[in-house]
């Protein structure tokens, strides 16, 4: 018995029309795609070059896409759903939260984790000095 791979189709109408900005974003990331191939989509050829419709629609119409390639970028996803994202506390960037704790990106989070570690080890230091 063969295992298939199963993709999960999220609804059409969860997803308006693209803004500019959203068009670009979704430019870049359908070159990520296993079908794109120099502007052709590899799925729809059958012996003429069919270009890739993702790549000009201002709607995602083309369901891999939708639903294979758009999930590695979750912060486009969300936006393209409408759905609410939070904003870092230390950059404005927004972010996808995993949690209700989430505060801030990733590269801000460690830059906050080393500031916390370097005030405990201050305080630390200072309690623990015996002249």
């Amino acid at each position: 018995m063969s295992k298939h791979c199963t993709i999960v189709e999220r609804p059409l109408q969860e997803y308006n029309r693209l803004t500019d900005e959203q068009l670009a974003a979704v430019k870049k990331l359908v070159k990520k795609c296993c079908n794109y191939s120099q502007g052709t989509c590899t799925a729809l050829d059958e012996g003429d070059d069919c270009p890739c419709v993702q790549s000009f629609s201002y709607s995602l119409i083309c369901k891999w896409f939708r639903n294979a390639v758009l999930p590695m970028d979750p912060v486009l996803e969300r936006k393209l759903r409408n759905e609410t994202l939070k904003k870092c506390e230390r950059c404005g960037k927004e972010i996808v939260a995993t949690s209700n704790h989430t505060k801030y990106c990733a590269s801000c989070k460690r830059i906050r984790r080393r500031e916390l570690d370097a005030e405990r080890k201050r305080k630390q230091r200072g309690v623990n000095v015996r002249f």
